[in-house]
């Protein structure tokens, strides 16, 4: 199972990691990846950049050294119903959204009215990826969220990060995504939540875990770059003509 395009990515730009953008231009060329993203924080996460960082990184070169690089953003869903921290004037110049619950934001709370967040965030058509949904921190009715989730074509993320060092005790959830995703007839997305370049493309955990219960990599739209362009196409995401004719060199 090789996943070549990281969905989930954090520069210095958030202060709580550690590369810079040329940082990962060159371990994903290292590492044979084909596309990496840069998706650092929404504004109302204590560290989060300047709402001007969104909208500069147009003089980010979308390919070097055969490497394509989209720019999204890692928003946070807000309380108490949903909906995210992405104001309309940051929308043009994001390639996607992941949208994520993070405890300086969201105030951990029931399971019902974390669901019901996370589907409300979902039914908006801002986010095209919800973030780490395995935080036990956040329990949530998985069932009910992927069914919104495949309703509105939005793919739940399984975060490498989460099995090795950030909210301990995803584990089991992760996995129980997993399943009701194959269940389900539904996809995800694999990414490294990377805050260091070295992190970069690191989805061992996802793998192992996936491969244990027999989920097929068809269902992981990341596995390669034209497959997620395609689903970003699907959400009219200009990117997706932008890199159209570099995605057939590969």
């Amino acid at each position: 199972m090789k996943i070549l395009v990281d969905t989930h990515s954090h520069t210095i730009a958030s202060t709580h990691a550690y590369s810079t953008v040329n940082e990962y231009f060159v371990e994903a060329k290292r590492k044979g990846m084909q596309m990496f993203s840069l998706t650092d924080h929404g504004p109302q996460m204590p560290d989060s950049p300047h709402p001007w960082h969104f909208g500069n990184r147009n003089v980010i070169p979308r390919i070097i050294d055969g490497v394509a690089c989209l720019k999204g953003i890692e928003a946070n869903i807000l309380p108490p119903e949903g909906g995210l921290d992405v104001p309309e004037g940051m929308k043009p110049f994001l390639d996607f959204v992941i949208a994520s619950f993070h405890e300086p934001v969201f105030p951990p709370g029931t399971q019902a009215v974390n669901t019901q967040a996370v589907i409300n965030t979902i039914a908006s058509g801002d986010c095209q990826i919800i973030g780490h949904p395995g935080n036990p921190n956040f329990p949530l009715d998985y069932e009910a969220v992927i069914l919104a989730a495949k309703e509105h074509n939005v793919v739940p993320e399984i975060n490498n990060s989460s099995f090795i060092q950030s909210r301990q005790g995803s584990e089991p959830n992760c996995i129980r995504i997993l399943e009701l995703v194959d269940k389900h007839d539904w996809k995800v997305v694999f990414s490294s939540d990377a805050h260091i370049a070295y992190n970069l493309g690191n989805y061992e955990q996802c793998i192992t875990h996936a491969q244990s219960i027999g989920f097929p990599i068809e269902r992981i739209i990341n596995r390669d770059a034209k497959t997620y362009l395609a689903f970003l196409a699907e959400h009219n995401k200009p990117v997706s003509t932008e890199l159209a004719q570099w995605c057939e060199t590969l």
